[in-house]
């Protein structure tokens, strides 16, 4: 047990390029839904589940992408999942892989790409266990 009793969590922060580029990437495209703009006008909340992502403008843009394992993850079902290499390709989203994981903590089929401030994100669905066919990233796309 720790010392500390965290309750919960409000927000988690992904640092961006351009906020305007990256609130139409996470509404429009991710289909989060926006809470608005913080008063500082460089920072932009979203929502997803109950969780809430603040976007936050990096003051000096990056040129490198975080680290390979860092990313976050988004639980889609798996209809979803499969949408999405469609509109990725259609969008031309950087996409780094499919993934069908059999074991481990997070199982299931996961979906990495970038957003366009190279930040890398996963959109995982659970429901999918070993024994299940394993399509590749360009079977789904074109089913």
């Amino acid at each position: 047990m720790g010392k500390l009793k965290i309750e919960g969590v409000t927000h988690w922060s992904i640092g961006v390029n351009d906020l305007a580029e990256s609130e139409k990437f996470y509404g429009d495209l991710l289909g989060l839904k926006p809470l608005g703009r913080l008063g500082n006008g460089v920072m932009s909340c979203f929502n997803v589940g109950d969780h809430n992502i603040l976007l936050c403008e990096r003051e000096k843009p990056a040129t490198e992408p975080p680290e390979g394992r860092v990313h976050h993850s988004f639980t889609v079902s798996p209809e979803t999942l499969v949408l999405a290499t469609k509109v990725f390709k259609e969008e031309n989203v950087k996409v780094a892989g499919l993934i069908h994981r059999k074991t481990g903590t997070f199982t299931g089929r996961e979906l990495y790409f970038f957003d366009p401030s190279g930040n890398r994100l996963e959109l995982r669905d659970p429901t999918w266990h070993d024994g299940m066919p394993e399509p590749t990233l360009e079977e789904l796309a074109a089913s």
